[in-house]
């Protein structure tokens, strides 16, 4: 296993974060952890459900009953989700779990996100992003940060992780060889992100946590030359 450390952000100046929208809460739900995007759908992990709602019209157009505690992703087919101590690879259009794999952090994981052809498991307290084998369970490299790491998400070869660490959160684009901070959005004081995920384009969504809340923030411009 290759680890790479993060080097002194102290040069990296933050920018506030741009919220565009706010989803929720949805039903009774305590918490939102992970977030994942399908294409046409957002999903939500709020606890024992998967919920998925359109994010143009912020209506809620499904639910599948599943421990879903806290990242979620999909790879073009299939929801993958952490449940405690493991990954569930889920089929959307049943609910039904087609295998699980164990998770990296055994039970301190946050984010999770798919890419290149591998998950990507935030591990919260231990501040790193793990590079994972979908079908083993394998740690195949890993990324530390300096901060607590909660959501993950690639969009167009940039790796973003959220931060969540003494009531201020960020969103960060890191250096995924060495895990160096190039980009800071700050959230407003007291608001947390728990997941995150790119819509492929000009948005993050970001599970809100305690709030029972998805954010929409976006993206910015300058990360996309």
């Amino acid at each position: 296993m290759n680890t790479k450390t993060s080097k002194n952000t102290s040069e990296v100046p933050a920018r506030a974060a741009e919220i565009v929208r706010e989803y929720g809460p949805f039903g009774d739900a305590k918490s939102v952890g992970g977030v994942t995007h399908d294409g046409r759908h957002v999903w939500a992990a709020i606890g024992d459900q998967l919920v998925a709602f359109d994010p143009d019209s912020g209506e809620q157009a499904r639910a599948l009953t599943r421990t879903a505690d806290a990242g979620t992703a999909f790879d073009g087919t299939y929801l993958y989700q952490i449940a405690e101590t493991r990954i569930d690879k889920i089929d959307p259009a049943t609910g039904d779990v087609i295998k699980s794999i164990p998770a990296p952090g055994n039970g301190g994981d946050s984010g999770l996100t798919w890419a290149e052809g591998s998950l990507w498991v935030g591990q919260y307290r231990d501040r790193k992003i793990h590079q994972v084998d979908p079908e083993s369970g394998a740690v195949i490299r890993s990324i530390e940060s300096n901060r607590f790491v909660t959501g993950v998400t690639w969009i167009d070869g940039e790796l973003w992780h959220g931060t969540w660490q003494d009531d201020e959160s960020e969103i960060r684009r890191i250096d995924p060889e060495n895990g160096a901070v190039l980009e800071r959005l700050q959230m407003p004081q007291g608001t947390g992100v728990s997941g995150l995920e790119s819509d492929g384009a000009d948005l993050f969504y970001c599970g809100g946590g305690d709030a029972g809340k998805v954010r929409a923030v976006r993206r910015p411009k300058e990360a996309r030359a």
